[in-house]
């Protein structure tokens, strides 16, 4: 018999909010743990959480949020995503695909037919291979003040039902970004 263990997926849970303390679990301290500020934005906290414990520490978060926007001229909702985190020494163990299919799975359940997130060039293959497409129209967002910014990060989106098809026009979203 062998003494080596099939290895087992840990478990994503629902967690029941998502605290700078948590980011700082996952991520360390530091003034910019997603390498976004430089985008100069406000984000939007999220509102749904889930994540991945290993050994009693938080190592990897995804958060989700419901937001209004425009496709073009059409008026909907989409589920935002942000907050993907993987802890450093963890990262290249499927924990970002666990913790994000968990949090679409979920989102399946909120009723807007697309998910769109927004993240750095060089996470773009990441998600691609979870699914996700690049928009490549324009994508508005809202800051501070009544300020309305062309997002500067790539974004993404993917379905959320199988008869969902996205539509290639300008993006308007009418909240902060998330």
């Amino acid at each position: 018999m062998s003494d080596q263990r099939s290895p087992v997926a840990p478990d994503v849970v629902r967690l029941p909010g998502y605290t700078k303390t948590d980011q700082e679990e996952i991520l360390g301290k530091g003034d910019d743990p997603f390498g976004v500020a430089s985008a100069g934005l406000t984000w939007l906290p999220k509102e749904e959480h889930f994540g991945i414990r290993h050994e009693g520490r938080l190592v990897a978060h995804t958060g989700l949020l419901r937001l209004p926007v425009a496709i073009g001229d059409t008026r909907t909702e989409v589920v935002g995503v942000g907050g993907v985190a993987v802890a450093p020494g963890m990262q290249g163990q499927g924990l970002a695909r666990l913790v994000v299919t968990a949090a679409l799975a979920h989102a399946r359940t909120m009723g807007p037919r697309h998910a769109l997130l927004f993240c750095r060039p060089p996470l773009v293959p990441l998600y691609q291979r979870l699914g996700w497409h690049l928009v490549d129209k324009e994508v508005l967002v809202e800051q501070p003040e009544g300020r309305l910014v062309t997002m500067p990060l790539r974004t993404m989106v993917t379905p959320l039902h199988d008869d969902a098809r996205w539509v290639s026009e300008p993006v308007r979203l009418f909240s902060l970004p998330m």
